[in-house]
């Protein structure tokens, strides 16, 4: 990568970011006050948590191999679990941060209790 590159690559997502964070400012107000973008603003934070943790989940290396490694089975048991605990958590709060810091501790916890007790 030659330093031209990164320049206007670093540019390229400067302009993007501008771009993403002036466009409420210059859409007419009349347009962002329509029900179906209210709808979307509301549901849009747990689609993408539910979206972004469903792709981290480690359940393709335990349908690929033939015998079930335990380890890779406690990952996926503790990954459900967690991702269980966050939408609960998201669903009575609606705290977004508060939801992540439970999934994190949640996971840890579930990790530690399947290393200590069955392995």
């Amino acid at each position: 990568m030659t330093s031209s590159y990164l320049i206007l690559a670093t540019l390229a997502m400067a302009g993007v970011t501008f771009i993403t964070r002036a466009l409420p400012a210059l859409i007419p107000r009349k347009l962002l006050d329509t029900p179906w973008l209210h709808r979307l603003n509301e549901s849009l934070p747990l689609s993408v948590m539910v979206l972004l943790i469903l792709t981290s989940l480690s359940y393709k290396d335990v349908l690929a191999s033939t015998g079930l490694n335990s380890a890779e089975l406690h990952l996926l048991l503790a990954q459900i679990g967690a991702l269980i605990s966050v939408l609960l958590v998201y669903h009575l709060s609606r705290q977004l941060l508060i939801s992540m810091i439970v999934g994190i501790a949640a996971l840890n916890a579930l990790l530690w209790l399947f290393n200590g007790t069955l392995g």
